[in-house]
């Protein structure tokens, strides 16, 4: 069954929820999911709506003009979508497998709300693993002389692939201001460390020289200052003096997996809402 998904962003005043809800019931619409949140600080109303468009009264376009009408009333920035229209993801890694493999290997048990079309890499080290699992597989190397070349080369795949998402699964290149902007919230990186701290290279070895108890991994979606996009989703687990720098990559790599996957299923089931440097994300 197919379902309407609306995330709706606004001032928060009196009636929003109601009128919304009576939308949907007016048009023959079943809602199976509503969460809703008004914040505090700056009196703003967030929610996401999802409803059964199994014998609702209007088409997807009505549903968008009638929306507007809306919209228009609260002053409401809102997104509509349908979960029917699978998104199709490229993956861009470098020699790390790690994330890449869990990755794959959570489409192979149907956990993605998406495809992974294709997997561009500055290296060929993962080129058969994408192979046996029948990924096409695209090497763009990159150096210091070419990245503005290479940025094209990928931006041409994606658009022959028609993405809609991209992952960095461990991608050590830093992409373009340029590259960024045009695919806003739509590039989710992992960072290997709990941001903001430890930020850069090497950050286990940084966490055993500050003697940490406990060390994290964050999934963010990339803009142009490095490492500080907003977060979707973080997690930590304890380590002690007994640790090596070995043992926390290893235990970061695990984070690494599980932080990553349920990031971008959080953004592939368009439960993550964007605002400024944060997000809004309904669990």
């Amino acid at each position: 069954m197919t379902h309407a998904i609306l995330l709706v962003n606004c001032e928060d005043r009196t009636g929003l929820v109601a009128t919304l809800s009576q939308f949907v019931h007016e048009h023959g619409g079943n809602i199976i999911d509503a969460d809703q949140h008004t914040e505090e600080l700056d009196g703003r109303f967030y929610m996401r709506l999802v409803w059964e468009l199994d014998g609702f009264a209007l088409g997807r376009d009505e549903i968008a003009d009638a929306l507007n009408a809306i919209a228009d009333k609260y002053q409401m920035e809102h997104q509509l979508m349908f979960d029917d229209q699978e998104e199709r993801i490229a993956v861009f890694c470098s020699k790390a497998s790690h994330c890449v493999h869990d990755l794959i290997m959570r489409q192979e048990m149907g956990e993605l709300s998406g495809r992974i079309q294709v997997i561009i890499s500055n290296h060929d080290n993962l080129k058969s693993l994408a192979e046996s699992f029948s990924i096409p597989y695209v090497h763009i190397p990159v150096t210091a002389d070419d990245k503005a070349s290479a940025e094209a080369k990928q931006q041409a795949v994606l658009e022959e692939y028609k993405i809609d998402t991209v992952v960095l699964a461990r991608y050590m290149q830093i992409l373009s201001a340029e590259f960024v902007e045009r695919w806003q919230h739509h590039i989710i990186n992992i960072h290997h460390s709990f941001l903001p701290a430890f930020a850069g290279a090497r950050p286990y070895h940084q966490a055993k020289e500050r003697g940490v108890k406990i060390i994290g991994a964050t999934a963010h979606y990339v803009t142009s200052a490095l490492d500080e996009g907003p977060i979707i989703e973080q997690n930590v687990c304890r380590v002690s003096h007994r640790d090596t720098v070995d043992d926390m990559i290893r235990k970061g790599r695990d984070l690494e997996r599980q932080v990553l996957a349920h990031a971008l299923r959080m953004h592939l089931q368009k439960r993550v809402l964007p605002i400024s440097n944060r997000t809004i994300v309904f669990a």
